[in-house]
Formats: structure tokens, C-alpha cells, sequence
């Protein structure tokens, strides 16, 4: 037996993790315990990440809180970044062990890892996803899935095939209102649901056309843009990148990996998707540099009949968040711990013995080191996740070809639209390809 096996076999039977607390099936002596109570290194889920900016040192702060993460290196393409983040992890350890790699390629060459998580830009997503995937390690992955359908549909594959633990920072679904309103969905409690609507942040873009800048001697800018069209350094790369369409969707897809996922959640349609998509975006003038739409507004509709608006929070009655509305009235759930509903008892009436219960988690990172142990399924698995983006890339192709798009989501193909069907997948700039699964 390899060595990996061996350790994925001791951690599917060591400390348990239910709920995001820590379960100890057996007393650890202090004096077995290591610095700030690490627990002994056959015991440990050995971590990394890749992209350590302002996201991904938070996961990697979340990850810290569990004594059975042991977090031995990290990659990123800022310098700067290498320098705060392992900075906070030496800190923790009191020690100087964290390594650092500037290229994600030598990291998981290099390191022997149980899992990494990753947190780089939306168009960076397909291929390090499936190149972690293809190295069997356990990945925590952002949302958006990818920028692209095509690219998405190739991480579900490298998932599945190297049969690995898939959990997707869409933490809504282990938030207890969140849960809550799904669940009371779920189960019938507005009767038979005809209409759903899913607010997203208002965009505020951005206008104008910085002027080119020298690159910062900690950034590899080259390496940055990797498969997105070549382009001077303007400062856009540590969070302005999401108001331009060659690295993401803006709010659009930047959070259809939360409130769409809720919507299909609470309907029970989280592995499939619409059959028409049809809507109306305002974009910016041809050669802007921010060219996100600034408004979004459009509808799916299911095979089931049921229909999903999606927009813009100023354009809907109860903006951000997700409201179903069914045959008893509506509930309402957004961030805050806010669910409301068209009848206070809606919401406040037990489900009872016999409800079909959702998934639960309290505790979205801990849930995924749980599921590593286990092998079970996370609670934001990927198809799921593929499944959320896939409706926001859909309205995004329907908007910017003005056309209703007719899809299969079972075959997941565009019907009988061939320039619509070749914005399936993203033109990736040479050298970058995804990787072969």
C-alpha cells in the first residue's frame, strides 16, 4: 500500500468532525500535543494553498482553527503575498517551516500534500483546479467553478475520475437561514413553486483606462494573465480584475456560486439546470477596459415548468437574496441570518418527523475536512457547483448574443445555435491548455 493510501485510510479513522466541531474519539495526552496544540503528525491533514491575496489567506485562516490541519506551504505569483501569508502561518507554528513556490506547478510537484486550497482568479480556475485534481490531492475551491462551461464541465471530470474530496466555497449552504428556507422548500411548505427570484449586488463599474504602469518587481504579470489575452500592467490584478469579461463575469458570476446555488437547492434541481435562458444586459461601450455588465436581468426556465429571474438587486421587489414563490405565499433568504416569508407562520411551523432533510453542515471548512475523512460527499460538491455557474455563464451567453438560448442539460449542449455554442469554452492563449484528464 502507497504511502497516500495509507494516510487517507488512518485520517478516514481518526478524529471525527462533526458540524465543524472536533470530536476526539479518545483522550491525546498533552504531552503528545505539539505547539499551540497541533495534534501528532500521523494524525494531521497536511495543507497548502495556491493564491494567498485577500481571499485566500481568510480560507487559509479558517483552516488554522482546526488543530488537525497541519499548513506546511503555500504558492502565489506576488511575493508580497508569499511574504504576509507565510508570515502568519510561521507565526502560528512559532517556527520558519512554511515554504514558499511562486509557481503552482512546483508546488504540487513538490509538495506531499492531503489536500490544498485554492483561491486564484476566475480564469486561472480550470487549469489549476484539474492539474490539483489530476495530482489526487483534496481540493477546497472557490466559486465561481470556471469561467467558462466548457472549462467547468472539465474539472467535473478530473473530480470524478481521480476520485477525489470536492468541497466549493459556497459557505451559504452550511448558514443556518440559509438551510432553514431551503429546507422548508424543500419539503412543500409554499405548495407547488412556479416562480423564484435571485437578486445579485448591484455593480458599480468602473470607467475610464488607467494608464499602463511598470510591474511591480514582486508580481510576475506575464504569468498572471497565463491563458486571458495578453495585456499591459495597469493594477488591475488584486481585485479589479472582476469587472473585466477576460478574467470573470463581475457580480454576475462572482456570486451566482451563492444565492443561484440557494435557489436550485431549495427546488431540488442542484444537478441539472434550465432549458431556455433569454434576458437583457447593459454593457459598457465597445473598448472600455471594465466591460462587466453594469445591469443583468434574465430568465430560465426548467423542464419542471418553474422559472428563475435572475438580476440585479434594484430591479427586483426584494432585492438581494432568493425569494420563492409558490402556491402558499413566499420565503425570502438572504445574508444578515434574514429569512422572512408572505406568513410569519411559513417559517416559524416545524417541518416534522417526516421532512426530507437537507444536507446540514455548521461549519463549511470543517464539513470538508470531515469529508475527507469519511469520503463522503461535501455539501457544495462540484457538479453542484457546476451546476450554479453554468445558469450565470448561460444568461451571460443569452445577453451578450441577445438570443434565447434553447439548452440540453442533460447532454449540456446549446440546441441548434452554432456562434452560440462556441461560447461554451473559452479560447484559452497558447501555451495554456487545461490539463488532460
Amino acid at each position: 500500500m502507497d504511502n497516500k493510501s495509507t494516510r487517507r485510510n488512518f485520517l478516514r479513522n481518526s478524529l471525527s468532525l462533526v458540524a465543524g466541531t472536533i470530536v476526539l474519539p479518545h483522550i491525546i495526552p498533552s504531552s503528545a500535543m505539539g505547539m499551540n496544540g497541533i495534534v501528532p503528525p500521523s494524525d494531521r491533514i497536511v495543507m497548502g494553498s495556491i493564491g494567498v491575496g485577500s481571499q485566500g489567506t481568510s480560507n487559509m485562516k479558517n483552516f488554522l482553527r482546526f488543530k488537525e490541519v497541519q499548513f506546511v506551504a503555500m504558492s502565489d505569483l506576488d511575493s508580497s503575498h508569499l511574504e504576509k501569508a507565510s508570515g502568519i502561518v510561521n507565526q502560528y507554528y512559532k517556527n520558519t517551516d512554511c515554504r514558499t513556490h511562486k509557481d503552482y506547478r512546483e508546488f504540487l510537484e513538490k509538495e506531499k500534500l492531503d489536500a490544498v486550497c485554492i483561491s486564484v482568479p476566475d480564469h486561472w480556475h480550470s487549469i489549476v483546479y484539474v492539474s490539483a485534481a489530476n495530482k489526487r490531492i483534496n481540493v477546497y475551491g472557490e466559486k465561481p467553478l470556471a469561467r467558462s462551461i466548457g472549462e467547468s464541465q472539465q474539472i467535473v471530470k478530473a473530480v470524478k475520475k481521480n476520485d477525489i474530496t470536492w468541497q466549493t466555497g459556497s459557505w451559504q449552504r452550511s448558514v443556518s437561514n440559509f438551510h432553514q428556507g431551503a429546507e422548508l422548500v424543500f419539503n412543500g411548505r409554499l405548495g407547488k413553486v412556479d416562480h423564484v427570484e435571485v437578486g445579485l449586488p448591484n455593480a458599480t463599474p468602473l470607467i475610464g483606462m488607467p494608464a499602463i504602469k511598470e510591474v511591480p518587481v514582486v508580481l510576475d504579470w506575464e504569468f498572471w494573465l497565463g491563458s486571458a489575452p495578453k495585456a499591459p500592467y495597469r493594477g488591475i490584478c488584486h481585485w479589479n480584475w472582476r469587472w473585466i469579461l477576460d478574467y470573470s463575469g463581475g457580480q454576475l458570476t462572482d456570486w451566482a456560486g451563492h444565492h443561484i446555488d440557494i435557489a436550485h437547492w431549495g427546488l431540488g434541481l442542484d444537478r441539472t439546470g434550465p432549458i431556455e435562458v433569454s434576458g437583457k444586459g447593459v454593457y459598457p461601450n465597445l473598448g472600455e477596459l471594465y466591460n462587466v455588465p453594469g445591469e443583468f436581468d434574465f430568465n430560465c426556465k426548467y423542464q419542471s415548468g418553474v422559472t428563475i429571474r435572475v438580476a440585479n438587486a434594484s430591479r427586483l421587489p426584494k432585492g438581494m437574496g432568493v425569494t420563492w414563490y409558490g402556491e402558499n405565499g413566499w420565503i425570502h433568504v438572504d445574508r444578515g441570518d434574514i429569512i422572512t416569508a408572505s406568513k410569519p407562520e411559513l417559517i416559524s411551523e416545524e417541518l416534522g418527523a417526516n421532512k426530507k432533510a437537507l444536507y446540514k453542515s455548521n461549519d463549511h471548512f470543517g464539513n470538508f475536512l470531515e469529508c475527507i475523512r469519511s469520503k463522503k460527499e461535501t455539501i457544495a460538491p462540484v457538479e453542484v457547483a457546476h451546476r450554479s455557474i453554468s445558469v450565470a455563464l448561460l444568461g451571460e451567453i443569452a445577453m451578450t448574443t441577445n438570443q434565447k438560448i434553447k439548452w440540453d442539460p442533460v447532454n449540456e449542449q446549446i440546441i441548434n445555435n452554432l456562434d452560440a455554442s462556441k461560447l461554451l469554452m473559452r479560447k484559452l492563449r497558447a501555451p495554456w491548455t487545461i490539463p488532460t484528464v
